[in-house]
């Protein structure tokens, strides 16, 4: 799998005493280390599933598709309240029948199982050559720190942490509006949010990275994450808010999931137990008016 690490570097850099993801699941992220006997006793390395389960050294090693790692994703913001379906008025004016929000996750456990989604999906889109990961305040502070954290976890990389003030601090030690590590010339950066629909965000913060620069370029963002791409059109524009991020910014922008992955998940691979019938009917509907280019 390409997000893997080479085999020889697994069993000392990437080790979790709590895994999070379930391999009895089989959950596919082709770079996490199991310990089957403190964590999953009676589990067989027979896989009846796609991939496979490989031992080594007292541990099973699981590749195979992102798919799965999808779905276990969708269904962890499901579980968790933060991507809920119905009726809600969004910041645009728009009446939308799903709303995805960030601040539902409150546990350490969900925190810490957030991060590992997020270390996983940047470092299948933009590799390891990663120097800071960047939270516009407020919800992005929390992200880039779990996702630092889990990102160390899984990979053995140490990455720094860094985000921005709404409100510029004018004593102590720490003053200006920078929180964490200050990005200096030649630092890598990936900026990580919830979710967007449309780029004001990046808009605000773009110019404080570009303001730490000593020297024009010095400051490279490498990407944008996000947790889900809602597939709708930008403010004056026909193309999704990444889209538009990356036309005018340079820089690619993606997202853990985007809205097709969940109606695959949820409804035509799902139980439709929570997108129904009804549900799709709206959402169809709601795409047909404001969905983006595909």
């Amino acid at each position: 799998m390409k997000n893997a690490l080479p085999e020889e570097k697994r069993p000392s850099q990437l080790r979790q005493r709590n895994p999070l993801p379930c391999i009895a699941a089989h959950y596919k992220c082709g770079a996490v280390r199991f310990s089957t006997s403190a964590h999953f006793p009676s589990f067989s390395p027979s896989c009846s599933k796609e991939g496979r389960c490989v031992a080594q050294g007292g541990a099973f090693w699981y590749t195979g598709s992102m798919e799965q790692y999808k779905k276990e994703f969708i269904d962890f913001m499901v579980s968790c309240q933060v991507l809920k379906f119905g009726s809600f008025t969004l910041k645009s004016g728009r009446q939308s029948p799903f709303f995805m929000n960030a601040g539902g996750y409150v546990t350490g456990g969900q925190l810490s199982r957030l991060g590992t989604y997020y270390a996983q999906a940047i470092h299948a889109n933009f590799g390891d050559d990663i120097d800071v990961f960047f939270g516009p305040a407020y919800k992005g502070i929390p992200l880039a720190v779990v996702t630092a954290v889990a990102y160390s976890t899984l990979y053995g990389k140490e990455i720094k942490y860094c985000c921005d003030r709404k409100e510029e601090k004018d004593h102590g030690a720490d003053k200006g509006a920078i929180l964490g590590y200050k990005i200096k010339d030649g630092d890598r950066v990936v900026i990580i949010e919830d979710v967007t629909t449309s780029g004001k965000s990046i808009a605000e913060v773009y110019p404080k990275i570009k303001a730490m620069e000593t020297s024009p370029g010095g400051i490279h963002i490498v990407g944008e994450i996000v947790s889900l791409n809602r597939q709708e059109r930008a403010p004056d524009s026909t193309k999704s808010a990444l889209s538009v991020i990356e036309e005018t910014y340079g820089f690619p922008a993606r997202a853990i999931v985007d809205m097709d992955d969940v109606v695959q998940a949820l409804y035509t691979g799902g139980d439709r137990s929570v997108i129904t019938d009804e549900i799709k009917s709206r959402l169809d509907a709601y795409y047909k008016e404001w969905g983006c280019e595909k």
